[in-house]
């Protein structure tokens, strides 16, 4: 089943285009990867599904409704969280109050059963429930920033740039909790510079270069062409192990 359809997209700042003429579709229960360089346009995909960049052109359909123009508090209730670049929690907020704000509009079910859900996901951060925020590590911080998301109970879970200033083993950790959310039924949209975890923890994933899709496949398909590792993910390694998202 088609979770999330993009078709034609086109996104523009003023008279600079991010995204041109974009197609993408997520199935239930995929993990996908978007590829590609700084200002490639990955940020600004996920920023217009979640409703806070407005779509100069194009369709994007969530469940088969149609979500383009429609409000972020009312994408995230019908069931997409996005996870935003560099983690963005509320510094000055403890560690409960920034998962408890995640799930305000989720407007189901009750609050403490889903802290506990995902505590379950994060034991990091049980003993840390009272600590501010800002003083957490990166690693703790990007934990945090997942399970907030995770609080409104997501169908859809959109991660931007999740191992962004991660030490290499935070990296996989990062990586597992993925592969686990995964596993447990939650559809998963990432983007990625980082070509070796997107391949390794995707089922799909889509090249973008200039805002448009210039390759798309599995990373086994995407892995042989030499051509295009060199171009846009500065890579000419093997496919990574792709175990944690089967």
């Amino acid at each position: 089943m088609t979770m999330l359809a993009v078709e034609k997209l086109n996104v523009a700042y003023g008279p600079i285009q991010a995204l041109r003429d974009l197609d993408i579709t997520v199935n239930a229960g995929e993990i996908v990867g978007l590829i590609g360089a700084n200002g490639a346009g990955k940020t600004s995909l996920l920023r217009t599904i979640s409703g806070l960049v407005t779509a100069r052109s194009g369709s994007i359909r969530f469940l088969g409704d149609e979500i383009h123009c429609v409000a972020t508090g009312k994408i995230v209730r019908a069931g997409i969280a996005h996870v935003p670049e560099g983690r963005r929690v509320w510094p000055d907020m403890t560690v409960e109050e920034n998962l408890v704000l995640g799930g305000v509009v989720a407007g189901k079910g009750s609050a403490a059963s889903r802290l506990n859900d995902v505590l379950l996901s994060f034991p990091e951060l049980r003993s840390r429930l009272q600590q501010k925020a800002g003083t957490l590590s990166g690693g703790e911080q990007q934990m945090l920033a997942i399970g907030r998301g995770l609080m409104s109970s997501p169908k859809l879970l959109m991660l931007d740039e999740p191992s962004l200033g991660l030490a290499p083993v935070v990296v996989q950790r990062v990586k597992e909790i993925i592969g686990a959310l995964n596993r447990e039924g939650l559809t998963v949209l990432l983007s990625e510079q980082n070509a070796r975890l997107a391949l390794g923890a995707t089922h799909r994933a889509y090249v973008l270069a200039e805002g448009r899709v210039v390759s798309s496949g599995t990373p086994q398909e995407l892995m042989q062409k030499a051509d295009l590792i060199a171009a846009y993910l500065g890579e000419s390694e093997q496919v990574p192990d792709t175990g944690d998202a089967k």
